[in-house]
């Protein structure tokens, strides 16, 4: 998904002719291959996991560290640093979990029950600047933690012995299982982190300890490229085939091409009109996730677009068949609602949730025309309003932003778009001060519950940049996480997502859908529909 450029037409009839008859080049030279060569689309920037939410550090902590869970080649739990999957007591309100005895750190210290309650407690205390605090919800405390009214140490989870661990819920929770799989309540080992200082871990390789069948090496916090090598410490080592990991930022989507036909990346993902042209590759592997990209709307007071008119008149003017077919190119679907299809099948009506809560993405210029001139006259805007769109330095992104752009001029009066593209860094720092109309987006499911989606919106969600605030939406999420009955939990969950919606909260615009290059002998990747690839049991036939 990024910048096109003219260079692949001189490689498509040579390169593509010789990659379709006989392969990535480098799994064909080497049978005895023991490392994988990966990208990643954006810089990372830390790998401290109570104060981070974006693809660079979760694909590299799925690699490097393991928490309760993990999740299998069917996207099922199974056990990690637990020895077995629990079964709730206390009529499903708490989890007692046992930690392996041989379970290490990759500096030798062993993995304890405390390291969970200290990892989970730092990542809900408000001086860490945790952004994940909503996920927390329904855990013991953890709400009026988030609100406020309760210390970060109340949280419900407890060291009861060196490696026992318990877990107490403010209600049933029957997605529990799934939702401890998601990096955020990975355990961070208190010794190595007190030691070396919180301001200072996870911020390159030397400062960072994992537990997981991999370690970081070679990263200063920075550079564009680092190793993965082999945890010797790892509970599981004997499971693991690969010698080690190679990761290099990679954000043009005909360079990523270009470095799996040299031998240089064993899993590409391309996009655009690099995956058009190499749809009958056969190389090529469709991944399906669970994945949104959305428009972020500032919604602050004073903002033009904290009227709502005005965000659904944005929404009806953007064409996102055109958009999905000629920029991205990539078979992306036109989004019709926040959650993405194949997240969740709702028990109680059997039907996907994403398609009985989406809405018509059918382009209405009329109706838009006229909601904006309403809108305007109701916010008492005068003269031409001026929306900045932000977004990262993808050349996918740029893409997007530039068709964003052209559409919303081409068909409202008085509007002027101004596209701004910066580093992940920047980009966090633009969206937490609000310097900013429009933000591109993405949520890419942690665990398949539409929940994970429909939280971010929440009025006090730390991940809520544009603000959105809604008390009927509000409402009905919370009495959504406080119910029992799941018949009531799927139709508070309905009704939140079609409130969601009807308010603008945000714009969808389209459901990823990952086109990869992969090396032909490569295999036992764990590509999730929710959640990050696990590449940790891959190896090269």
């Amino acid at each position: 998904m990024k910048k096109r450029v003219l260079k692949l037409s001189l490689i498509v009839g040579g390169a593509l002719l010789m990659l379709s008859g006989c392969g990535h080049s480098s799994g064909a030279s080497n049978q005895n291959k023991r490392t994988l060569n990966l990208m990643q689309t954006a810089t990372l920037t830390t790998l401290d996991s109570t104060n981070q939410a974006t693809l660079p550090e979760f694909n590299t902590l799925v690699n490097t560290t393991e928490g309760l869970y993990r999740l299998n080649s069917k996207d099922q739990p199974v056990p990690a640093m637990a020895t077995k999957i629990v079964k709730p007591t206390k009529n499903g309100t708490q989890y007692v979990f046992h930690i392996r005895k041989n379970a290490k750190w990759s500096n030798g210290d062993p993995v304890l029950a405390s390291d969970f309650e200290y990892a989970w407690k730092r990542a809900m205390n408000p001086a860490n600047k945790p952004v994940y605090t909503y996920i927390f919800s329904g855990i013991k405390n953890a709400d009026a933690i988030n609100n406020g009214k309760k210390s970060y140490k109340s949280l419900g989870i407890k060291a009861i012995g060196k490696r026992t661990l318990r877990i107490q819920l403010d209600h049933p929770m029957t997605y529990f299982n799934k939702l401890v799989t998601v990096p955020v309540f990975l355990p961070q080992d208190e010794k190595f982190v007190t030691k070396i200082g919180t301001d200072k871990y996870g911020t390159n390789s030397a400062t960072t300890v994992s537990n997981g069948a991999f370690k970081v090496t070679g990263w200063t916090g920075s550079n564009d490229s680092y190793v993965l090598k082999r945890n010797q410490y790892y509970w599981d080592k004997q499971a693991i085939k690969l010698k080690q990991i190679r990761y290099q930022t990679v954000k043009d989507a005909n360079t990523a091409h270009n470095l799996f036909a040299d031998g240089k990346l064993d899993d590409a993902t391309i996009s655009g009109v690099t995956a058009k042209s190499l749809q009958h590759n056969a190389n090529v592997k469709h991944v399906d996730r669970a994945w949104t990209y959305y428009l972020q709307v500032n919604q602050r007071s004073g903002q033009p677009l904290q009227n709502k008119k005005l965000r659904q008149a944005l929404s009806l003017v953007i064409n996102r068949k055109q958009l999905t077919k000629t920029v991205l190119a990539d078979g992306s679907k036109p989004a019709s609602s926040f959650v993405s299809p194949g997240t969740a099948v709702d028990p109680t009506t059997n039907r996907d949730f994403s398609a009985e809560t989406s809405f018509s993405t059918k382009v209405d210029i009329a109706k838009a025309r006229q909601l904006w001139t309403t809108g305007l006259k109701e916010a008492n805007i005068k003269g031409t309003v001026h929306l900045t769109l932000i977004g990262d330095d993808q050349d996918v992104t740029k893409n997007v932003a530039q068709f964003v752009q052209q559409q919303v001029q081409q068909h409202l009066s008085h509007v002027q778009v101004s596209i701004k593209n910066v580093p992940d860094k920047g980009l966090q720092s633009l969206k937490s001060g609000g310097k900013f109309a429009l933000s591109q987006w993405y949520w890419l499911a942690d665990f398949a519950d539409p929940i994970n989606y429909l939280g971010v919106l929440q009025s006090t969600n730390s991940m809520n940049s544009g603000q959105f605030n809604d008390k009927t939406y509000d409402r009905l999420l919370t009495q959504a996480n406080q119910t029992s009955s799941q018949t009531q939990y799927w139709q508070y969950l309905r009704k939140a997502a079609q409130r969601l919606h009807s308010q603008a909260g945000l714009i969808p615009l389209y459901y990823v859908h990952e086109t990869h290059l992969v090396n032909h002998k490569l295999k036992g990747v764990a590509y999730h529909v929710a959640g990050e690839t696990d590449y940790t049991r891959a190896y090269f036939k």
